[in-house]
């Protein structure tokens, strides 16, 4: 039992300094948490975090997340079912336990750095300055997201013209009907996959 804390320490410190300098998101990520879990703490073999990270890939939610729940499961259910150390507990509970503080030590300096900043900005929202800086940054967000549907609908070497009017359908539908957009993105997955 005392080994299996351990690994649970071991996964929340190094999946906690993984979430805290792993910048550049989920892909910058990857390389911190094999040279964690496979070059440096040996909790996997390589191939085993390929099969990893391509489950991570298939399945909803930002990769890094999925993939330290993974390596969570599977550090701590090897070591329950390891004739030496495990016996002290269920394989898929020590896997599942696992998975939690894997995920939660990933995902607690973002919290805490969101929970900083919001503290921030409602102790500051009636300074002039902070006023200013967050109405500059709307324009800026909707550029952005703006420009990554541009990307988005363009082709090889060429703009994706279907994939414009379906954007302009879209806009249409949710900004002048107030369509829910959920209903959009089913329809324009089925379209997609129909035309495409």
């Amino acid at each position: 039992m005392s080994e299996f804390l351990l690994l649970l320490g071991k996964l929340f410190i190094t999946f906690f300094k993984i979430g805290t300098f792993g910048f550049g998101g989920g892909y910058g990520m990857i390389s911190m948490i094999q040279f964690d879990v496979v070059d440096s703490r040996k909790w996997m073999t390589s191939t085993e975090f390929a099969d990893i990270l391509a489950v991570s890939q298939m399945t909803p939610g930002p990769i890094s997340i999925n993939c330290a729940t993974y390596v969570g499961y599977t550090a701590s259910h090897t070591l329950a079912t390891n004739p030496e150390t495990g016996g002290f507990m269920d394989p898929t509970w020590a896997g599942i336990l696992g998975s939690c503080f894997a995920t939660f030590a990933l995902c607690l300096p973002t919290i805490l750095l969101m929970i900083g900043v919001i503290l921030w900005l409602f102790k500051n929202r009636d300074n002039k300055y902070v006023k200013h800086a967050l109405s500059s940054l709307k324009p800026v967000v909707v550029g952005l997201i703006f420009s990554a549907g541009v990307l988005m609908m363009n082709g090889e070497n060429f703009i994706d013209w279907v994939s414009v009017i379906i954007c302009a359908v879209v806009f249409v539908m949710t900004y002048f009907f107030s369509l829910n957009p959920i209903y959009l993105i089913i329809l324009c997955g089925a379209f997609g996959y129909i035309y495409y």
